[in-house]
């Protein structure tokens, strides 16, 4: 399996790359080629002609959740083809989201989505290739990862409270073990972990990559650090909604990696 990033927070010199508040990732798994994500603009579409990466093979994009800064490249990705997309999501992926008066959500809304692409809605895991998993909703089974509060959502015509009940990841099943692809974790990174699991049926952590959506130094990234820990996971790419002071405090004790627009890594 061959990732490379091509929207994140920070890029590194060279080659025209350049960073935005967002994500997306390219990944090949055999002869699939799929997208996670598609960042908070049409930059990610620059990064990955400026890195050659021909997103004229793309096979399927994969939505880890509906915010702006993952999905809004869609529009300039979907008017620059000439055919219809695949898209895998989790059915709230484009219900309208706000926070106050901002615009949260997606560029499109179900409706549009529906005639624009072939797009599946699931909360269920989907395989997407041979070896990697769409999560579909991941469920809370850890006490230290209660989810949090972020805006508001749009169901049945009325604004409501917005857990995030859409955001999902990738998984990539090795022979050696699990890899773990986020969007941001708002459904917690171990919560994720710990599904994966399950939907696989193997233990054996060997890496993360993508936002932790940890923020604060406090007592659930403490339990994260320890979990990270317990499960032995040797390659750590905290990123995107992962703040420097807590990719400082993880450092302490774990060998995180850097993450950056143009990062290659291959599973």
């Amino acid at each position: 399996m061959r990732l490379v990033v091509l929207v994140d927070n920070c890029a590194i010199n060279g080659r025209n790359l350049k960073g935005e508040g967002g994500a997306s990732y390219y990944i090949e798994d055999e002869d699939k080629k799929i997208l996670l994500d598609t960042g908070a603009s049409g930059l990610f579409i620059e990064n990955a002609k400026n890195l050659d990466i021909n997103l004229d093979d793309i096979d399927t994009i994969v939505l880890s959740h509906g915010h702006y800064d993952h999905t809004t490249g869609l529009k300039d990705f979907i008017e620059s083809r000439n055919d219809k997309i695949n898209i895998i999501c989790h059915p709230l992926a484009f219900n309208k989201k706000k926070k106050g008066n901002i615009n949260m959500g997606a560029p499109y809304n179900k409706e549009e989505i529906v005639k624009l692409t072939n797009i599946v809605f699931s909360d269920k895991p989907i395989k997407v290739s041979k070896n990697i998993t769409y999560l579909g909703q991941i469920p809370d089974s850890l006490d230290f990862e209660s989810r949090k509060l972020m805006g508001e959502i749009e169901l049945n015509g009325e604004y409501k409270n917005d857990y995030i009940m859409d955001d999902s990841a990738l998984l990539y099943e090795s022979k050696d073990g699990i890899y773990i692809i986020t969007g941001c974790s708002h459904s917690g990174i171990c919560n994720i972990i710990e599904y994966a699991k399950k939907v696989s049926g193997k233990d054996k952590v060997l890496g993360i990559v993508g936002g932790t959506h940890l923020q604060e130094l406090n007592n659930q990234l403490n339990k994260t650090i320890e979990y990270f820990k317990e499960n032995n996971i040797k390659e750590l790419y905290p990123c995107h909604c992962t703040k420097f002071y807590v990719k400082a405090e993880m450092f302490k004790t774990l060998d995180i990696k850097d993450t950056y627009v143009g990062l290659e890594i291959k599973w």
